[in-house]
């Protein structure tokens, strides 16, 4: 009888939570394409092949810049995750390391919304993953799509660079969505898209 109880025990601990739960492995964080520009607040990890003291997990400044160790500050503004490696690897190579080899790797991207205003659906900012590219008829499409008055021959984008300069073009839409346009028109962090109403 002893012998049975001292059996029932572990079963006894688990359905009472005494038991430890298995750990639930933590998601492995998907690539970004080698040609996603890297944006403030990314965090990012720079691992070098070979030295893990130097393996560092960073969350990019609002200057994008980033700090690693024996080369300091490194600017990545308007920067390609394949150009940030490239540049990574170089700095070391130059000083301190002999052929290192450089993996970048984005853990969280920073939220990436675009506003969508004038004769749409639902005027407003879109948001959308920034590994992800969205050209300028998918965003019109998540705010609702064009209102019954809207005019897409004269549809206006603002956008803003990194340096501060702004520009507004003029895109025919209609002839976007026909691909009589042989402009993408993806857009950027931050854009603003005006859906101008037609003129009677």
């Amino acid at each position: 009888m002893r012998s049975r109880l001292i059996g029932l025990l572990p079963l006894l601990a688990l359905l009472l939570g005494v038991l430890p739960a298995a750990e639930t492995p933590a998601p492995t964080p998907t690539p970004a394409p080698t040609d996603y520009v890297l944006q403030p607040s990314d965090l990012i990890r720079v691992l070098i092949f070979q030295e893990p003291d130097l393996l560092r997990e960073v969350r990019i400044t609002q200057e994008y810049t980033i700090n690693l160790p024996m080369i300091g500050t490194i600017d990545l503004r308007g920067r390609t995750v394949r150009q940030a490696e490239e540049i990574i690897r170089s700095l070391y190579d130059r000083d301190y390391l002999v052929n290192p080899q450089v993996n970048l790797t984005v853990l969280e991207y920073s939220q990436r919304t675009v506003q969508v205003v004038g004769a749409v659906n639902s005027p407003g900012s879109v948001v959308f993953p920034p590994e992800q590219k969205m050209g300028l008829v998918e965003a019109i499409a998540r705010a609702g799509g064009q209102s019954r008055i809207a005019d897409l021959k004269r549809v206006q984008l603002t956008r803003t660079s990194a340096e501060g300069k702004t520009e507004t073009f003029t895109i025919n839409v209609v002839d976007l969505m026909k691909g009589a346009s042989g402009e993408q028109w993806l857009l950027l962090k931050g854009d603003v898209v005006l859906v101008p109403e037609k003129l009677f």
